[in-house]
């Protein structure tokens, strides 16, 4: 039996026929049980299914709406113990790896539509797996979306796209590159979440999370003061399509030097000078050789503290027959009030520039 806090993972590698939920160091193909999470056993699973029937059922049915995440927020407030206490903990010190893994969430996976397959779905309507996720997100913090990206969805999907599939972002399925999420911006989300609907066909498509925690006695002291200093700039990603500003420049680590967090994405970070270039390039070492993937489940949810790790993606192939990969995804913020001056109305979704 799992004991609380660790998760099982059998001996296996990142290869195609990976059990899906299977866990695995993907720097060194090895397998690992030390991640933090929780497998729900099975009455807080019913327990949960049916506080999520509850809110799907709440009027007027749609996510965004301010009435209905009232409800979804004194609702969470019935969350089986377990669950609460687990979250309370992450939201308080997300660990050595940023990152909580929930597993066996009643995502009614029997019963899921087709797959969507363009680029700007999201999930509007309150289904079952979409409150889960309100919930759980309203456990840690309150959600949060970006106007130019996916509508300003709060729940967005993750699908691949026919004729994306080189696209560097989330309709893509080549290997999505490690990044902070929403680097570029000053209100970027605190948590990430990744609910898995429906795993890809092979179980190969693995969520690669690295921390800096981990990566940080990887780099040598110059490396660190040069990422300490602002001396990168970052792109807003494809997905938010042109802004039509420029970035400021901004240090790679920010805070306390012994405990730093981090923004970076490297797809989109550009250094100012060669000794930023050089330190950059130290720090994707870094990360790459304490990276862990894991091949999410129908069920699995995954929660990153994007203050404290990347995450990206390994290649998948997909089939576009309706049964591709399916993710939700949500973003969180744990201070609310923070972001209130690109938030128009005192709603949930972030302008990019103030004004707007």
């Amino acid at each position: 039996m799992t004991q609380p806090g660790i998760l099982d993972g059998a001996p296996t590698g990142a290869r195609p026929g990976t059990p899906a939920g299977a866990l695995i160091d993907a720097a060194s193909d090895l397998a690992f049980g030390q991640v933090v999470g929780l497998r729900l056993d099975a009455q807080e699973h019913r327990d949960l299914a049916a506080i999520a029937q509850r809110l799907a059922a709440q009027p007027p049915g749609l996510v965004d709406d301010a009435r209905w995440l009232a409800a979804a927020r004194d609702l969470s407030a019935e969350l089986p113990l377990r669950l609460r206490q687990c979250l309370r903990r992450f939201a308080t010190d997300a660990g050595a790896e940023a990152m909580l893994l929930l597993r066996n969430l009643p995502v009614a996976a029997d019963k899921l539509p087709d797959t969507p397959s363009h680029a700007d779905s999201v999930q509007r309507g309150s289904t079952v797996p979409a409150s889960v996720l309100t919930l759980i997100a309203l456990s840690l913090g309150e959600p949060v979306a970006f106007r130019e990206e996916k509508s300003g969805a709060l729940v967005q999907d993750v699908v691949p796209v026919p004729g994306m599939e080189t696209f560097p972002g989330n309709a893509g399925s080549v290997p999505l590159s490690a990044h902070v999420e929403n680097a570029f911006h000053p209100h970027r989300p605190d948590i990430v979440g990744l609910c898995c609907l429906r795993s890809d066909h092979d179980n190969r498509a693995g969520l690669q999370v690295a921390s800096i925690r981990r990566a940080l006695a990887h780099l040598t002291e110059e490396a660190r003061s040069v990422l300490g200093e602002a001396r990168f700039r970052t792109a807003a990603p494809a997905s938010f399509g042109p802004l039509g500003t420029t970035a400021p420049a901004h240090p790679v680590l920010a805070g306390d030097p012994a405990d730093p967090d981090l923004i970076v994405d490297f797809e989109s970070t550009a250094p100012v000078d060669e000794a930023a270039a050089a330190a950059l390039r130290e720090l994707a070492a870094a990360l790459h050789a304490v990276r862990r993937t894991v091949v999410l489940a129908p069920g699995d949810l995954a929660l990153v503290d994007n203050r404290l790790a990347t995450h990206g993606r390994t290649a998948f192939a997909a089939r576009y027959d309706g049964r591709d990969r399916w993710l939700q995804r949500v973003f969180i913020h744990r201070d609310f009030r923070r972001s209130r001056a690109l938030r128009p109305g005192g709603g949930h979704v972030l302008t990019s520039r103030p004004g707007d």
